[in-house]
């Protein structure tokens, strides 16, 4: 499968393009920068924010499928977080209608539903949207978007609503949310294969012991996460901030400290 990965120079991106690539996918990168050193697949440097770099980028490209992971990965202004991925989002749906692209996997997040107590039971995919942040708001956004066009055009759209993407866990939280790099592999690798999916929304985490996010989702498309955080759990230092940050499944993003104007950084 010749796959188009955005954000692939990012912590995500590298570790996916990578993975991708073992798994015998032929990759295409698109970042705002230039390959880092040592890529060894076809690179293009261009915003994906510009529909008309984008629809160049599909013009010169022949692909199967889109792994949309590029986005500013915190919380800024509204107007950013809309452009960063309500609008990235938009110019790729565009395109892959235009050029006959039948599948979209798109880096989602927990902040999409981060507003929701943890004190509700276990997250399943039927949880209304309940951002806590403007991140999530956009989140949010680009989900619908991707419905939109699974329902219009006939995509395949997968969102993948990642906990904590991370070589390790590093807090108590984490050892809930972790998604291993291994695991963010299979996680992709499965929405990318899955027959038929249409829009379809799994939590991106692994096997943890202490998760509480419903996994059955993910393993309809076929994501079987491997690793567990437990395995770490004798590293993480209990923190100051852990009550607070289990209240709600966006942990910390959903905390006064993220309170802010909506048009101003």
């Amino acid at each position: 499968m010749r796959v188009l990965v955005t954000g692939a120079a990012g912590s995500m991106g590298r570790v996916v393009t990578v993975g991708l690539v073992d798994l015998g996918h032929d990759v295409v990168g698109l970042d705002l920068v230039p390959a880092p050193e040592g890529t060894t697949f076809t690179w293009h440097e261009a915003d994906c924010a510009d529909a008309d770099a984008v629809a160049a980028v599909f013009a010169e490209e022949r692909l199967d499928a889109v792994v949309h992971l590029a986005g500013v990965p915190e919380e800024v202004s509204l107007p950013d977080e809309l452009t960063s991925h309500v609008v990235t989002t938009a110019a790729l749906l565009d395109a892959m209608v235009a050029h006959d692209v039948p599948r979209l996997v798109y880096a989602s997040s927990n902040h999409a539903v981060g507003r929701t107590p943890r004190a509700d039971g276990e997250l399943t995919e039927h949880v209304p949207p309940r951002p806590d942040t403007y991140y999530g708001v956009a989140k949010v956004a680009a989900e619908a978007l991707m419905r939109l066009f699974a329902e219009r055009h006939g995509i395949d759209a997968v969102a993948c609503r990642i906990g904590s993407f991370l070589e390790e866990p590093t807090s108590t939280r984490a050892l809930s949310t972790w998604l291993s790099h291994g695991d963010g592999v299979r996680m992709v690798e499965a929405a990318l294969t899955a027959p038929a999916p249409g829009y379809a929304v799994l939590h991106g985490i692994s096997a943890n012991t202490r998760a509480w996010w419903d996994l059955e989702p993910g393993r309809r498309l076929g994501y079987e996460p491997q690793d567990d955080a437990e395995d770490h759990a004798d590293r993480v230092e209990p923190g100051p901030d852990d009550e607070a940050e289990a209240e709600f499944v966006g942990g910390p993003f959903a905390t006064a400290q993220f309170h802010r104007p909506a048009l101003r950084d």
